[in-house]
């Protein structure tokens, strides 16, 4: 009778956590995961635009030291005041940011701002304005260079709100003051407020303290907005686990899944921040370890997932920076809503929206790179569905971290 109870149940389970009986034990996954960092070891060096004999109709910028941001302003100063005093008035010379101004290197994998600029001139009504706004955070920048001290793009834009009005119109100038000044944003002193978190198999220093993320709690410890903060890397993970939203880190983080298959994993709880871009470039590149990103199977996890690997067309003048190469896609995918059994009540049609965002996904240059994106693509435009990492919780809560994935690893089923 208690056989026939045990077998009623086991049963049970496999049909309420389909595919658990598939799993292998622990030590195989683990050996198939050392196998994968072993040959993130033996990655080659990462190109650049000369590389690539791009440095001349391209440009990027570069980590400038502080006080040659306080002399690159100070030239640009004085050049200022000699027009004026001239009679020629002031204008600056503003890279273009725009769709037609952006390039993707298939060699570099990543977006590059192209080389066109325009005029934003003092004396002209259309770009008086602007040019106000430019010399102001200027202004305000080289006022930070001078105290060193770090604000947040929020106080940057309180400190003038009747001339710049809206928070957008200081963040935008402040990425041209950026490709202007010909350095990095972090450069300028200026930070966004804390949004990323990391948890896991990772010790590194903030600001000379030392911190160990399997010490965090289930919240993790957030990401410092100056990675010039950050230093001292030290982890034996066997690989990065890139999380699109805050619910499935948490789940995660709570299940302890960095101690059962050792990773570091980290979320910037939706769109890509700076600062985790830059803190997932820092711990791939100093602790040379491969990077799996698990994401919703709808055209915003893609978009999510391009951000983070190839850079967002809104800062390709930083691309070189804040990209990560060669992000492994996990999950979810569109081909695991049927190849896991994903109920139909847990599957959300694609709006009109989601259906033109696939599409437009399908034209760009880094999707059409990876044939194995474009199948995956291809698929959920045409059976207009779509599915959040959450539809996995229709199993069983902790059916994401003890069966999807360890499943997903143990199959290296990743593009």
């Amino acid at each position: 009778m208690a056989d026939k109870k045990k077998r009623r149940r086991g049963a049970h389970d496999s049909e309420s956590r389909p595919f658990q009986s598939k799993l292998k034990p622990d030590s195989v996954i683990l050996q198939t995961l050392k196998a994968l960092k072993s040959s993130c070891s033996t990655t080659s060096k990462t190109l650049s635009l000369s590389d690539v004999g791009l440095s001349s109709t391209c440009r990027e910028v570069a980590d400038l030291p502080i006080d040659e941001v306080q002399s690159e302003i100070e030239s640009l100063a004085f050049t200022i005041a000699k027009s004026i005093l001239s009679g020629e008035g002031f204008s600056f010379s503003v890279p273009s940011r725009s769709a037609a101004n952006q390039l993707y290197v298939s060699e570099l994998d990543r977006i590059v701002l192209k080389d066109k600029s325009s005029a934003r001139n003092f004396g002209n009504v259309s770009t008086v304005r602007k040019a106000t706004i430019t010399l102001r955070i200027l202004q305000l920048v080289h006022q930070l260079c001078t105290s060193n001290i770090h604000v947040t793009k929020r106080d940057l834009f309180y400190t003038d709100v009747k001339l710049f009005q809206d928070q957008t119109q200081s963040d935008a100038v402040l990425d041209d003051v950026s490709c202007i000044v010909g350095c990095t944003r972090s450069s300028l002193n200026v930070v966004a407020a804390e949004k990323g978190v990391v948890v896991g198999r990772l010790i590194f220093s903030d600001n000379g303290d030392m911190i160990d993320c399997t010490k965090m709690g289930m919240g993790g410890k957030a990401i410092p907005p100056n990675i010039d903060r950050v230093g001292d890397m030290q982890s034996d993970a066997l690989y990065i686990l890139l999380v699109e939203k805050d619910a499935a880190f948490m789940r995660l983080s709570e299940d302890r899944f960095y101690n059962r298959f050792p990773c570091i994993i980290v979320t910037a709880k939706g769109q890509p921040d700076v600062a985790t871009r830059l803190f997932l470039r820092k711990m791939k590149m100093e602790l040379n370890l491969p990077v799996l990103a698990l994401v919703d199977s709808d055209p915003y996890g893609l978009k999510i997932l391009s951000v983070y690997g190839c850079g967002s067309k809104n800062m390709s003048y930083d691309s070189a920076n804040l990209t990560t190469p060669d992000i492994k896609w996990l999950g979810i995918r569109p081909s695991d809503l049927d190849k896991y059994k994903i109920p139909e009540q847990c599957r959300l049609p694609m709006t009109e929206q989601d259906i033109k965002t696939g599409k437009d996904l399908l034209e760009e240059d880094f999707v059409k790179k990876n044939p194995a994106w474009v199948e995956e693509l291809n698929l959920m435009v045409k059976t207009k569905q779509k599915a959040e990492i959450q539809a996995l919780s229709s199993f069983g809560f902790q059916y994401l971290s003890e069966v999807y994935l360890p499943l997903k690893l143990q199959e290296q089923d990743w593009l």
